[in-house]
């Protein structure tokens, strides 16, 4: 997997060696949402698509970061990460929050409504 050369990529992978830039960094300006899955997990393999088809359809307002845990152990390790699907929200550089396991559409909008208005807020 590998980071998009389009900046402006909404939806895109990450791995180890380039996590800081690809999420860190990035989420100084956008919120970005880190998942972090495996190909071999069912409730990943849901979540997924709905989770990029919202990143698209948000039109930029937040970015998703798509973290393959079986090619990036350390970035799951980094995170304690007991359970796949997990997805971490990065706002201003630090983790503001999370949720574990395949969700609704209506609990994925309000949590990415949340989170955006966070970094909005400055949170």
């Amino acid at each position: 997997m590998h980071l998009q050369q389009d900046a402006a990529a909404t939806v895109f992978d990450v791995t180890e060696e380039d996590f800081d830039a690809a999420v860190v960094a990035r989420s100084q300006q956008t919120p970005v949402l880190v998942d972090i899955g495996a190909d071999w997990c069912a409730p990943c393999r849901v979540l997924g698509p709905l989770l990029e088809r919202l990143a698209r359809g948000y039109g930029g307002a937040f970015l998703l970061a798509n973290v393959d845990a079986d090619e990036n152990m350390r970035i799951a390790g980094r995170h304690k990460v007991r359970g796949f699907p997990t997805v971490i929200a990065y706002s201003r550089g630090v983790e503001i929050d999370r949720f574990h396991s395949a969700q609704t559409e209506g609990f994925l909008r309000k949590f990415i409504d949340g989170v955006i208005e966070r970094h909005g807020a400055g949170d």
